[in-house]
């Protein structure tokens, strides 16, 4: 649905994207992670045919993006961060005024509409003025105009940006479902942790080069290939006692203990940890707390980046 082939854009002699690959199927959802000004934007806006790269190519559904531009826009929905809204419209006047600019006919411009509000939640607005919404309603009527001629791929560049708890909630939770409609999206962020259990897929871009590119359990598990288990025991005085017990196991590879709780980092491509607890167990030695220590995309982020923009 999307390839990018070393796709680069310059400015005199600073760049602003330098060989981009990217390589997204259908109902893919690819989390485009960086600081500002790191060149998520600017990818988007090549791949919506909206910018021109310096070099590279460009794919949209097998269509090159300089020989096929018209074509790749009637496939391309691109939502950008900060979109105005007109005072004097109120919210289905609004999506209509879109609708005819994408030629939707008269008759089916109306039914158009109010499936894209009760898609995004936003129908019991649709007679409010636009520009009394509040930013996560208007960010969600943003994604209804981004959405009216049916693409099939979605840029949607900063959405969560500006909102509250509740509404980015319900941002992802929209995000979700247009993935599982079918649609190709690529949502840029800076908002690292909360594109993790949204996306199939992220890259980390930082500086114009993209930095790390894969599936979110792959990324995570490129930062940290060691697991590391957390156990809180019952009784402190059991710490010793379970020391000799865990350390005795092959796939162990040290243990640490802060009063009654262990850290254990099992040896690299151990994934089947069941048999310590059952150890633990075994040996009358109670615990409340037996879990794998979480690596989030925040962490994975700064150990692909530290230092990154200083070999760019």
């Amino acid at each position: 649905m999307i390839k990018t082939i070393k796709l680069t854009k310059k400015y005199d002699d600073m760049y602003a994207i330098r060989d981009i690959d990217l390589d997204l199927g259908q109902g893919d959802l690819f989390g485009f992670i960086g600081p500002n000004g790191a060149g998520k934007t600017t990818t988007m806006r090549i791949v919506a045919t909206l910018l021109e790269p310096t070099e590279g190519e460009a794919y949209v559904c097998d269509y090159s993006i300089y020989t096929h531009p018209k074509e790749i826009r009637r496939l391309v929905g691109f939502m950008p961060d900060f979109f105005g809204v007109y005072d004097d419209m109120t919210v289905i006047e609004y999506l209509e005024f879109f609708a005819a600019a994408y030629r939707i006919g008269p008759q089916a411009r109306r039914k158009r509409c109010n499936e894209m509000l009760d898609i995004v939640d936003l129908d019991f607005k649709r007679d409010a003025y636009a520009n009394t919404l509040s930013r996560g309603q208007t960010q969600r009527l943003g994604l209804a105009r981004t959405l009216l001629h049916d693409p099939a791929v979605l840029l949607l560049d900063e959405p969560l940006s500006g909102l509250d708890p509740r509404a980015r909630i319900e941002m992802r939770a929209l995000m979700r479902r247009l993935g599982a409609m079918g649609k190709t999206i690529i949502v840029s962020s800076h908002i690292l942790p909360e594109l993790a259990d949204v996306c199939n897929k992220v890259g980390i871009i930082d500086s114009g080069k993209m930095i790390a590119s894969d599936d979110v359990a792959s990324i995570i598990k490129r930062v940290s290939p060691n697991t590391t288990l957390l156990i809180d025991l019952v009784k402190p005085q059991d710490a010793a006692k379970a020391i000799d017990a865990i350390s005795a196991v092959p796939m162990v590879d040290q243990v640490a203990v802060d009063g009654a709780k262990l850290k254990v980092t099992l040896k690299p491509g151990v994934e089947d940890y069941s048999s310590l607890s059952m150890l633990l167990a075994m040996q009358g030695i109670l615990f409340t707390k037996f879990a794998a220590e979480e690596i989030n995309l925040e962490s994975a982020f700064m150990a692909f980046t530290k230092g990154a923009g200083a070999k760019i």
